[in-house]
């Protein structure tokens, strides 16, 4: 009785050790490139996030006319760096500080590629040849891909800008992350943190300016963010690599620390393991 009263106890320590195990949460790696390219390796896979890999001044200026003052900066390492080992690459929209000519110049267009719908005329004019426009959701090798919506701007500038969207990427025992896109902090972007309940989540917080509107988060809504989700870690980017993106790295650092938040804002070319 005695023997088999200890077997059961330890087959119930095993199932738990089994369960554990089988929830346990492995880490993502992050490398942040410039601007809003990232390669986020989640469940084995590398993707490669809204590619722009033009040279520093080499496309328009979001605020002089007729002026080649974009990127503002060099990439941080050489591209075949950035793009040697992807496995599939996501582009939450096609302006050219997300998706640009060295991008398709540069990148094997045998890669697959997912897309928002509202960008199929351009990525039909691109050399990729293996496009999926996500409406909702696409499974890529044990990996979910989540489209979400998001304004970029406010509404009487959105025919203008054009749609954007977002993605979340999910996968059993790794962490779910939320690519925010250029979007404003609204109760879309509320709604769709509370629906996916990632534990990172990417922000594009430069503060950027167009036709006198903000179109993009800045430090505050940045903050704002990170306190509506306190148990997520944040990572800031879109910063100091555009002429009409305002807020920078140091103001975010400074705020975050004066509202008592945890923002993880990276430098180009830096590492980041969660």
């Amino acid at each position: 009785m005695k023997k088999s009263f200890l077997l059961i106890v330890a087959s119930v320590v095993l199932a738990a050790c089994s369960s554990l195990n089988n929830t346990a949460t492995k880490p993502v790696d992050i490398q942040f490139i410039r601007n809003a390219t990232l390669k986020i390796n989640h469940n084995g896979k590398t993707f490669l996030v809204d590619p722009s890999l033009s040279a520093k001044n080499s496309f328009m200026s979001f605020v002089i006319p007729n002026k080649n003052l974009n990127p503002t900066v060099d990439l941080p390492l050489p591209i075949k760096q950035i793009t040697n080992g992807l496995d599939a690459i996501l582009v939450t929209h096609t302006h050219l500080d997300h998706f640009d000519t060295a991008a398709k110049k540069y990148i094997n267009p045998n890669i697959p590629l997912f897309g928002q719908p509202f960008d199929k005329g351009v990525f039909e004019k691109s050399p990729f040849k293996n496009v999926s426009l996500i409406e909702n959701k696409e499974e890529f090798k044990g990996t979910t891909i989540i489209r979400t919506n998001g304004k970029h701007g406010p509404d009487h500038m959105l025919k203008a800008l054009g749609k954007v969207s977002g993605f979340v990427l999910k996968a059993k025992s790794y962490p779910t992350i939320y690519i925010v896109g250029d979007c404003l902090f609204d109760n879309e972007i509320k709604n769709n943190i509370k629906k996916y309940n990632p534990d990172i989540i990417i922000v594009n917080s430069g503060g950027a300016v167009f036709g006198g509107e903000t179109i993009l988060m800045d430090e505050k809504k940045a903050i704002e963010l990170a306190k509506f989700t306190p148990k997520a870690k944040i990572i800031a980017v879109h910063m100091e690599a555009l002429d009409h993106c305002k807020t920078t790295r140091e103001i975010i650092r400074k705020e975050a620390k004066k509202a008592q938040v945890d923002i993880i804002v990276p430098n180009d070319g830096d590492f980041i393991k969660l």
